[in-house]
């Protein structure tokens, strides 16, 4: 793959990969909003555990799908011939963690980057979600 198509193609899912994020994000807000209003929840915290950790699952969701959306792509470029090899590859290179144990050809290694800067972007995404969150559930805490 060219470098111009590697940096054309990269740039398209990285922007796609953060729209999935706030997309899926934004799909739980609703359902959140009316979770909280449950009898279940009027206590503050069966509230905020329960609310946190919907968003929190929501998170996971997300990543994950971007995970596995990658390790698709990796499979549909010919990198891996194992969706095993697909998916850890992703999930090292989209965490940033890059072990190093599994190189790709250097006619594809620049591609690997967009996956990480996808990662460092829906990470930090993630954190100014639970933020939010967190400050709306415990206002009297981010008060001076």
């Amino acid at each position: 793959m060219s470098l111009f198509a590697q940096i054309t193609f990269g740039t398209v899912l990285l922007g796609a990969s953060a729209i999935i994020h706030v997309l899926v994000l934004f799909a739980v807000l609703p359902l959140l909003r009316r979770i909280a209003k449950l009898p279940i929840f009027k206590r503050d915290l069966p509230r905020i555990v329960g609310l946190v950790s919907m968003m929190l699952a929501a998170i996971l969701a997300s990543h994950g799908l971007q995970i596995w959306l990658w390790a698709a792509i990796w499979l549909g470029f010919g990198a891996f011939s194992e969706l095993p090899t697909a998916l850890y590859f992703s999930a090292v290179t989209y965490t940033t963690l890059g072990y190093g144990d599994i190189v790709l050809d250097p006619d594809i290694r620049l591609f690997a980057t967009f996956s990480a800067v996808c990662g460092l972007l829906g990470f930090g995404i993630s954190t100014a979600f639970l933020v939010g969150l967190v400050s709306r559930l415990l206002p009297d805490y981010f008060e001076e």
